[in-house]
């Protein structure tokens, strides 16, 4: 009788120089993992020819990593996928051009691609280079708004050891002024909502409050609306753990990101939780402030 093998998972953590590579590797070697970071990617078909016993490892591959290209990471990609023994998944951290330029701003570093020129010039060209290899990403994290801490609990709900049939959902509330959430999976819209920003007593209060929250459920079209948003998850999330994925994110968008879409994430993330779901909400304006 052949005893089978434990399967390698493989992480290929890639993203803008900048946008958390780095700290994700850290944060990879905390919970468990393997980590080697910008090896070049000729010497990875010898790593993985010794027997590493089911270990999961985490290599981290940027424009710095030797001969990096896109089509190289993807071929590297492609083949792990397909030999036996071995899984893989590209993990991209990504983060605004803005913000980028704000980071390098802070640390006075040179930007690997353009180390001559103003740090924004490299981002752009690295942003542009990186288009096909973040479309094809298993995971996306934006790190635009994410402390170190959020980072790691992001990563854990995605990498960390998890229970079978485990699925973490995530519930987001952004405003649409400042751009819809991104790598999030789902987003839905609740402008049509009764806005409570008309309301001078409650322009202060968050869909925290509980005035809002009423003010929120007092519209006619908020009955039907939530039941039909908890019937989507209820059929979804069990579809979701079929499919072995071990992550939901479900974003909630309104004008300001304070009252709507925040009344909208709690209310739903209580009633999952209420049902046994593992569930995280983040807040994206009320955090900013």
């Amino acid at each position: 009788m052949t005893t089978k093998q434990p399967q390698t998972n493989i992480v290929l953590v890639t993203g803008p120089s900048g946008a958390g590579r780095s700290s994700a590797i850290n944060v990879f070697e905390d919970i468990g993992f393997e980590t080697i970071d910008n090896m070049p990617l000729s010497l990875l078909p010898g790593l993985l020819s010794v027997p590493a016993l089911g270990r999961k490892l985490a290599l981290g591959v940027d424009v710095r990593t030797r001969n990096f290209s896109v089509g190289a990471v993807l071929d590297v990609y492609e083949d792990i996928k397909h030999m036996e023994g071995f899984d893989c998944s590209i993990l991209f951290m990504d983060c605004s051009a803005d913000t980028l330029v704000s980071r390098y701003s802070e640390t006075r570093r040179r930007h690997p691609l353009n180390p001559d020129e103003a740090p924004e010039f490299g981002i752009r060209q690295e942003i542009n280079i990186l288009t096909k290899l973040r479309q094809r990403a298993d995971v996306l994290i934006d790190t635009t708004n994410l402390s170190p801490h959020d980072l790691k609990q992001e990563l854990k709900r995605f990498y960390g050891d998890k229970d079978a049939g485990h699925l973490s959902v995530t519930l987001h509330s952004f405003s649409y002024k400042r751009g819809a959430a991104r790598g999030i999976d789902m987003t839905i819209d609740c402008r049509f909502l009764r806005n409570p920003h008309w309301d001078e007593s409650l322009r202060p209060l968050t869909g925290q409050d509980k005035k809002v929250v009423e003010y929120i459920k007092a519209d006619p079209r908020f009955p039907e609306f939530f039941d039909r948003i908890s019937g989507l998850c209820e059929f979804l999330l069990p579809a979701y753990i079929e499919e072995g994925k071990a992550h939901f994110s479900l974003g909630f968008g309104c004008t300001g990101g304070q009252h709507r879409s925040v009344c909208i994430a709690e209310t739903l993330g209580k009633s999952l939780a209420d049902s046994g779901w593992h569930v995280s909400i983040r807040h994206r304006e009320l955090e900013r402030q």
